[in-house]
């Protein structure tokens, strides 16, 4: 017979199995791991959505900003604005600058440009109109729009106005225009349409 050897369990080393310690790194490598992939889950989308809110939140607020304003802003208004108003912009017109208000009867349309006598004739001759159809000394915007667009009519200064009215849809345009300098007319304009 032979005698008993009791047998010796393998190290880890050698390919049985991990001892406490090595059970233990396994297992906090595992948390790790899995905190790590719900960080990414769940955090980086949750971090897109804050950052869209708060852009969206932004545009928001630059909207109201603009609605709410109470004045002209300067540039081009856009080309819709321009065909819906029917208040053609020189291309090379400088100073421009617009404003809209709307309510449930009326929607107007303020403009005002500086241009050169050739441009000038171009715009009254988009609205169907020439130099002539202009009155001396005449200021065809009212008070009430002038307060609004924050202008000043000078009396002081070379008026002429007119007043383009069309056929409904199309809008009823005021024109004022100050000639002091007549190699540079300055151009207020007042567009009301109303549905």
């Amino acid at each position: 017979m032979t005698p008993h050897v009791p047998r010796q369990s393998a190290s880890p080393d050698e390919g049985g199995n991990p001892g406490p310690a090595e059970n233990r790194r396994h297992m906090i490598a595992r948390r790790w791991l899995t905190a790590i992939t719900i960080v990414l889950l769940i955090g980086i989308p949750a971090g897109y959505l804050l950052i869209s809110a708060e852009q969206s939140r932004d545009s928001g607020r630059d909207k109201a900003k603009v609605a709410s304003a109470t004045g002209l802003t300067e540039g081009f208004p856009s080309r819709m604005h321009r065909r819906i108003y029917d208040v053609p912009i020189p291309n090379a017109g400088k100073d421009v600058a617009f404003y809209e208000t709307n309510n449930w009867k009326t929607s107007r349309f303020y403009v005002q440009f500086r241009t050169i006598p050739a441009d000038f004739d171009w715009f009254l001759n988009d609205l169907g109109i020439n130099r002539a159809a202009l009155k001396d000394d005449r200021i065809t915007i009212g008070k009430r729009d002038a307060e609004i667009a924050g202008w000043t009519f000078d009396r002081s200064r070379d008026w002429a106005g007119t007043t383009v009215r069309q056929k409904a849809p199309q809008p009823t345009v005021d024109i004022t225009v100050d000639r002091t300098d007549p190699a540079r007319p300055f151009v207020y304009v007042v567009s009301t349409a109303t549905p």
